[in-house]
């Protein structure tokens, strides 16, 4: 039986695309239950670039939603569009043309405005959608987008240090380090030093899972308490940190923003000014 494709969605800017993005989002709400493909595109400033993704959406049979501020682009996505038969949604236009008419003036059509007012806040907004989606090994096919990705057992902090980092701005995605799993072959292939493993003693690591245990109200677990399990899972993920010759942190007795800190250091990652 063939599988069927779930609808496309294009979010086209000549910015980040941050604005599109949250204006598809609350619409998608509204449609709870339909799966959808959504690509975006940033940075379309020519009308060449224009019709390399109405063609793409036409091919995918897409429909378009833009912010584009610049006229070419605008016009040259209005056209094409219509040639093509590709639904297009003009995000910004309505409110240009009342602008318009309200400040008797045309608009700036200068792109990124909006990014560059308020960079710091949309760079930690982005940060922390990337951390959210990237917790826990979740969408391995994009962790070279990381600025660094932490491994180590569990209870080794990694998730919570993810969290501190990306509310610095930080991109930070953390995968779990398994005993008896392979690494997903994405973080394999990753620059080492994009890499930081977060080590634990096993005295520290069973008192953590101890204390989890009992505030989940999950039960004695003996597999996940065994001193003799957690040894065998220590050793096997410090072997891998060595192996893939990944920088480590000693986190059993650190607080979340010392290691944070140590792995900014070690990446050469700047933390934003906190407002």
């Amino acid at each position: 039986m063939e599988r069927l494709t779930p609808p496309t969605i294009y979010v086209v800017s000549d910015g980040r695309g941050e604005t599109g993005a949250q204006v598809v989002d609350a619409a998608l709400v509204q449609f709870k239950g339909h799966e959808n493909l959504l690509i975006r595109r940033g940075n379309i400033r020519s009308p060449e670039a224009v019709r390399t993704i109405v063609e793409e959406a036409n091919a995918a049979n897409a429909i378009i939603f833009y912010t584009l501020v610049s006229e070419d682009t605008r016009h040259a996505m209005k056209e094409i569009s219509e040639i093509l038969l590709v639904p297009a949604v003009d995000i910004l236009g309505p409110a240009f043309s009342a602008l318009h008419d309200l400040f008797k003036s045309a608009p700036q059509s200068t792109p990124g405005l909006l990014y560059e007012s308020d960079r710091e806040r949309f760079d930690r907004i982005a940060a922390i959608d990337y951390t959210l989606k990237h917790d826990d090994g979740q969408r391995p096919r994009e962790l070279d987008g990381a600025d660094v990705v932490i491994v180590g057992v569990s209870r080794a902090s990694k998730t919570s240090t993810c969290f501190y980092l990306a509310y610095a701005g930080i991109r930070a995605a953390n995968v779990p380090l398994l005993p008896d799993i392979k690494p997903p072959p994405q973080l394999l292939g990753l620059d080492p030093e994009k890499v930081v493993g977060l080590r634990v003693n096993v005295m520290r690591l069973r008192t953590l899972r101890e204390a989890r245990v009992q505030s989940m109200h999950m039960g004695r677990i003996e597999s996940y308490l065994d001193k003799r399990e957690i040894a065998r899972e220590v050793r096997e993920a410090n072997r891998l940190m060595d192996e893939h010759g990944w920088q480590n942190i000693d986190a059993s007795y650190k607080a979340i923003e010392e290691i944070a800190k140590e792995i900014m250091v070690m990446r050469g990652l700047k933390r934003m000014t906190w407002r």
